[in-house]
């Protein structure tokens, strides 16, 4: 893609533009300041893949990106976003929530963003969030649930034993093993199993390893059928969509090229994206560059 040299005033001019037209996604981009915008990720592949995607997306409008990729989950790297050492993360607003407001009451897509803009460290904000989301849920073999007749949480109250897989930091986080029980009255025992819900979790779950596992709604594990993904009637997981975080070094600029690629992401590009991952074993690098160039940003 040829990059124009114009005036930052022009350059915020074409983002803008971008970002309020339908028709075309093309980022044009000239000459920002020349602060490089740090990009982190976490140890997670699906979140490895947007800090690409919104990274490349930068480059594209002409701003320099340093990338600090898989760097670790949210105890690690909020720290070094609240020192300022990275400037843009791809996070998921109900999940970042819980995390800085454990009593979080907050649901809805619309109060979930509002209160986690509100709750962000100083010198932290929420840009736009995108139409994708990917949560926690809870999931069982489609065999299990048809053997116990467990359609939600709920119903796995009184199955024993009950054994959780998940990260380890499942294990106290506010939806772990003490939410099951004070919202559902589900008791579990827990298993760490650290791949965020991927194989190792899934091959688990079907070896009978664990009953029960933390597996993200965008994992393509649950598209085949051999999973059941568990309703949550009483809302133990907040709506979570994909939103990058900006550091105040983010100029608006920057951040108008950040929100028209989120504008143009949903739940199934994620889905897509995650498969050519774990399926097709392609690169982050070029997952993002496959996305970016389908939706125009890029040629």
């Amino acid at each position: 893609m040829k990059r124009s040299m114009m005036t930052m005033a022009a350059v915020g001019a074409a983002a803008l533009a971008l970002a309020a037209c339908g028709s075309s996604n093309t980022l044009e981009g000239g000459s920002p300041d020349s602060t490089t915008i740090v990009v982190g990720s976490q140890d997670y592949y699906s979140n490895e893949i947007l800090a690409e995607v919104y990274a490349q997306a930068l480059e594209g409008a002409g701003f320099t990106v340093e990338r600090q990729l898989r760097i670790g989950q949210r105890e690690v790297y909020m720290p070094e976003l609240s020192a300022g050492s990275i400037d843009v993360f791809p996070e998921y607003t109900g999940n970042l929530l819980q995390y800085l407001q454990p009593d979080a009451q907050a649901r809805t897509s619309e109060d979930v963003y509002r209160d986690l803009s509100a709750a962000l460290p100083s010198g932290l904000r929420a840009l736009d969030q995108a139409a994708a989301t990917d949560q926690d849920s809870y999931v069982v073999t489609t065999a299990f649930a048809s053997e116990h007749s467990v359609a939600s949480i709920g119903d796995l109250a009184g199955v024993t034993p009950l054994v959780l897989g998940g990260n380890s930091e499942l294990q106290t986080r506010p939806y772990g093993p003490t939410g099951l029980q004070q919202t559902y009255g589900v008791t579990v025992s827990f298993t760490p199993i650290e791949d965020s819900g991927g194989p190792l979790t899934v091959k688990a779950l079907t070896d009978g390893t664990i009953q029960l596992a933390n597996i993200y709604s965008s994992d393509p594990s649950l598209a085949n059928g051999d999973l059941t993904v568990l309703a949550d009637p009483a809302g133990l997981f907040l709506s979570s969509h994909v939103v990058p975080l900006a550091s105040s070094r983010v100029s608006a600029e920057a951040a108008s090229v950040l929100n028209s690629v989120s504008a143009a992401l949903d739940a199934s590009d994620l889905i897509e994206m995650n498969r050519a991952s774990t399926q097709e074993q392609k690169s982050a690098s070029q997952i993002a560059r496959d996305w970016l160039t389908s939706e125009g940003f890029a040629s």
